[in-house]
């Protein structure tokens, strides 16, 4: 991810059942896309995990199953 002049990189694993559950009409690639603006949307970049399972977005976003079907599903 950058903006102004900096970068971050993150590493996502996405799980076929994370896929199902999320948003199974898309990609994965649109999956991960979506939930970063998700997250950048709630915090900056630099404070999203650099490695984790989608599944982890919910740990600390409770909200974020319904948002990024919805949102996937339109």
């Amino acid at each position: 991810m950058a903006d102004a002049g900096s970068q971050t990189r993150h590493e996502v694993t996405v799980s076929g059942a994370e896929r199902e559950r999320f948003a199974p009409d898309v990609t994965p690639e649109w999956l991960v896309e979506e939930s970063f603006r998700f997250l950048l949307e709630r915090e900056p970049k630099e404070a999203i995990l650099r490695q984790f399972a989608l599944s982890e977005i919910e740990r600390y976003f409770p909200e974020y199953e319904a948002t990024i079907s919805r949102r996937l599903s339109s």
